[in-house]
C-alpha cells in the first residue's frame, strides 16, 4: 500500500525545536486536534481569532477542524497554499501552528497563525512555535517577509511578535465574528528577525518545496 506522503509530499515534513515537533495532521491524528481544541484555548467571550470557530458546539467542533484541514490539503496549489502544522509536546498534540502565501513565487511573502491549548499557555511554546515556522520561511522557503495580526487587544500574542522582531504594520478595522476589531498587523524580515539560539531541525523539505513549486 502506498503511504500518504507518496501522494500528498508535504506529509513528509517535520520541522523539530528543542521542545517541539510541528508536522502536517494526518485524518488519524484528528481526534487528538479535535480533544486538544475542546480541552480549551482561550476564557470564555474573550475569542482571539477572527472565525470564532472555538465557540461552536461541541459536536459540531470535530467536523469543522476535519474539513478545515480536508480543505486546505484539497485546494493547495503554488498559487496559494496552507501548510497547516499540529504542535506535539513531549508526544501529546498541543495545537496548531499554520503558514501560508499566495504568488509566493512573486511576493516572498508568507503568513501565520496559530493556537495552542490553554494548558500549556505560558511556557514559552508559542514563541517557540513561531520562531520554528518564521526560521522555516527564511532559510528554507526563501521567504523575505512573515506577516501576522492580532486583535490589539490581544497582548500575549503582540509579546511574542514583539519579543521575536515583529515590527507594527498598521491597524485595520475588520468584522471578526460579526463584531468590529481593532486588528493590529504584524511584519517580520529576515533582518528584523531575533533568532532564536538554537537551530531548526527539518525533514521532507524538498519533497514539500517542489509540491508547492519553490526550488528547494
Amino acid at each position: 500500500m502506498t503511504e500518504p506522503v507518496g501522494y500528498w509530499p508535504p506529509f513528509g515534513l517535520t520541522l523539530t525545536t528543542p521542545h517541539l515537533e510541528l508536522r502536517p495532521i494526518r485524518d488519524e491524528e484528528i481526534p487528538a486536534a479535535v480533544q486538544a481544541a475542546l480541552s480549551g484555548v482561550h476564557e470564555p467571550g474573550r475569542n482571539p481569532f477572527s472565525n470564532h470557530w472555538t465557540e461552536v458546539p461541541a459536536h459540531e467542533l470535530g467536523t469543522n477542524m476535519a474539513q478545515w484541514y480536508w480543505r486546505c490539503r484539497g485546494t493547495m496549489s503554488p498559487e496559494d497554499w496552507t501548510l497547516l502544522l499540529g504542535i506535539w509536546h513531549n508526544d501529546d498534540f498541543v495545537g496548531c501552528q499554520d503558514i501560508a502565501a499566495k504568488n509566493f513565487a512573486t511576493l516572498k511573502t508568507v503568513t501565520t497563525g496559530s493556537w495552542l491549548r490553554q494548558s500549556v499557555q505560558g511556557r514559552g511554546l508559542g514563541k517557540e512555535m513561531r520562531a520554528a515556522v518564521a526560521l522555516y520561511a527564511f532559510d528554507w522557503l526563501g521567504a523575505e517577509v512573515a506577516e501576522s495580526e492580532a486583535a490589539s487587544w490581544n497582548q500575549q500574542s503582540l509579546g511574542v511578535s514583539r519579543s521575536l522582531g515583529y515590527e507594527l504594520n498598521g491597524v485595520t478595522r475588520a468584522a471578526w465574528g460579526g463584531k468590529a476589531q481593532e486588528v493590529q498587523n504584524v511584519r517580520l524580515t529576515p533582518a528584523t528577525f531575533k533568532r532564536p539560539d538554537w537551530n531548526l531541525q527539518v525533514k521532507g523539505h524538498e519533497a514539500t518545496a517542489k509540491y508547492l513549486g519553490i526550488d528547494a
